[in-house]
């Protein structure tokens, strides 16, 4: 088969799902949800509602203004200021010099050892702090997934 045989096949191949049947069509032959401009409005309002609250951080008391930053507080499970627990925290730790403490992910932090303190690529971790109870997820952060989640 010579170049422009291959190429003409797979040009005429692409027409399965071509423009003219849109993107619709390819997404209801493989069963993904397509949201009408309705229900994007609605999301769109949704978010912007959210937005809009004010929620003020229990420990500084000043308002948090980007919530996807927050991080739920250790004992009510409200909405705080990442740095202020982060502050809290090393406040509460004695550090030696070689160490500092730092968040490890999935609502957890530590206070992590330095081999060297110019050489952060090697490091160990001292000691782990459990902040957020996975087993007890916050209402605030389940509604925020829900309405930036891309995937029903």
């Amino acid at each position: 088969m010579t170049r422009n045989e291959k190429r003409n096949r797979r040009s005429h191949d692409k027409g399965a799902w071509s423009n003219s049947q849109g993107r619709g069509a390819f997404r209801r032959h493989f069963g993904l949800n397509v949201e009408s401009s309705e229900e994007i409005a609605a999301r769109e309002n949704a978010i912007r509602e959210f937005k809009a609250r004010e929620t003020i951080c229990p420990a500084c008391g000043k308002p948090i203004t980007d919530m996807s930053e927050a991080i739920a507080d250790k004992s009510t499970g409200a909405p705080t200021h990442f740095d202020c627990v982060l502050e809290r925290l090393k406040s509460q730790e004695k550090t030696a010099p070689n160490e500092q403490v730092a968040y490890i992910g999935q609502g957890r932090f530590a206070v992590i050892r330095y081999e060297n303190s110019h050489d952060t690529k090697k490091f160990t971790i001292a000691k782990t702090i459990d902040w957020e109870d996975k087993n007890k997820p916050s209402t605030w952060r389940a509604e925020m997934a829900d309405l930036y989640s891309k995937v029903k």
